[in-house]
């Protein structure tokens, strides 16, 4: 193993708190999420991309040079601990190849075992194409040590690694098929030979396995292109390594032409989520991707709901965060939209613009606590001047606050007073006069 002094200062990285809806992380592009739960936090283990250019990748084309790994103990919260593993820093990888492509993480015997595919630098020792390594850590977060060489035996992409119930580990691998093959107790090497995976589709890309196990049901999951780009969908058997049965789709083709799809799925205080990506930063380029989160949920005879995806993605928001609207759950027929704030800066984020009287928009699942908040504080802009109501539970509902918004051109904080509300509401942000509203964020104190 390599462990280089120029490595370790590359960790020493300040962790750094982002709030979330979906996508996910703000700030970078990520994709191909591989979530999983260590002790009480969620981790997730994104590829990081970025936009190539001169000397840095191919332009057009996916380029990536290192990993971060984010981590939530509420699937609001999320704190980035910085670059664990980059292109530099591993001995067997092509240093200039801006090819770290989909990672996953496993835990076993209180050791950290990160898997990522990468460009050998020696094509006589590993061939051409990908090979994929493994690093080691003492803690999910790193630092991870990278070994010297990737796995032998083992070309392609997508690594997911699952552990059964009786000890056994798996690799999982894609590159042309979907592989798999045991892995020794050491994780770092096979333990049998590598079984492409059959009774799966034959026409059409397939990657990016994702293996679990419910109820004595194994569900192989996967992307695959049905016909121009790829939808989640998954096959099961009673066996690790099969045969499958193919069963359904996760998750249909994106409405906005993304190419690709790269997920895995994890269940966390009793459920199921499915982390997925999107070029929500990037809508005219789909080589870069955001991640993502929805909650999933199955049938009584095991098989797997379609997931819709949303802009509201998880967890609990608290009112005296700032509330994203433009991450709605739910708006009016007409009257709403959701427009950039920059186009010249998608990472900013995006508002929600209200139009008619009586558009309404709705956002789940806001934590106004147990004392009674005082203040409502809205970021708007309205060149007409308009009315905005914020209610609890329906268009109709019970009042919350009133903001009078003046005619302006630049963003203003308005504040209004707050009728009582505790617990957890769905809020409903209703236009009360014709003209338009432009509407940043909302928070409670």
């Amino acid at each position: 193993m390599l462990k280089s002094v120029t490595y370790c200062l590359l960790l020493v990285v300040a962790p750094h708190l982002l709030k979330a809806q979906n996508p996910l992380i703000k700030g970078q592009f990520t994709a191909d999420p591989s979530a999983r739960v260590f002790g009480d936090r969620v981790y997730v283990y994104p590829s990081h991309d970025i936009i190539a250019g001169k000397d840095k990748g191919r332009p057009g084309w996916f380029a990536m040079e290192d990993y971060h790994v984010f981590s939530s103990a509420n699937l609001t919260d999320w704190t980035d601990h910085g670059i664990i593993l980059s292109q530099q820093n591993v001995p067997w990888v092509k240093p200039e190849s801006y090819s770290m492509w989909a990672p996953d993480c496993i835990e076993r015997n209180e050791k950290y075992y990160f898997y990522f595919p990468s460009t050998p630098k020696d094509t006589i020792t590993y061939g051409k194409g990908f090979a994929i390594g493994v690093a080691v850590a003492d803690r999910p977060e790193g630092p991870f040590v990278p070994q010297e060489s990737p796995i032998k035996g083992v070309r392609g992409i997508d690594p997911n690694i699952f552990i059964d119930k009786d000890g056994q580990a798996y690799l999982y691998w894609s590159g042309g098929n979907i592989y798999a093959a045991k892995l020794k107790a050491n994780m770092l090497e096979l333990d049998s030979d590598v079984k492409t995976l059959g009774e799966l589709p034959t026409k059409g890309l397939k990657e990016g396995p994702h293996m679990f196990e419910r109820n004595g049901t194994y569900y192989l999951t996967y992307p695959h292109v049905q016909n121009k780009i790829e939808r989640l969908e998954y096959a099961t058997s009673n066996n690790p390594l099969g045969p499958f049965k193919v069963k359904g789709v996760i998750m249909d083709e994106s409405e906005t032409g993304c190419w690709t799809n790269h997920h895995s799925i994890m269940e966390f205080q009793k459920q199921w989520y499915l982390f997925y990506h999107h070029n929500d930063y990037s809508p005219n380029f789909d080589k870069a991707r955001s991640i993502r989160a929805d909650s999933l949920s199955f049938n009584l005879d095991g098989t797997i709901k379609k997931v819709i995806p949303s802009l509201r993605g998880v967890g609990i928001t608290k009112a005296n965060d700032t509330i994203q609207l433009d991450r709605y759950t739910k708006v009016s027929n007409n009257g709403v939209g959701i427009e950039w704030l920059d186009t010249g800066n998608t990472f900013k984020g995006w508002q929600a613009v209200f139009t008619k009287k009586n558009a309404w928009l709705q956002y789940n699942t806001i934590d106004f606590g147990t004392k009674p908040l005082q203040n409502a504080k809205i970021k708007v802009r309205s060149r007409s001047g308009a009315v905005v109501e914020l209610r609890s539970g329906e268009p109709n509902g019970p009042l919350i606050a009133a903001f009078s918004i003046p005619k302006a051109q630049e963003f203003k904080e308005i504040n209004s007073s707050v009728n009582m509300q505790l617990g957890i509401k769905n809020l409903f942000v209703v236009m009360k006069t014709e003209g338009e509203a432009e509407i940043d964020w909302i928070l409670f104190k």
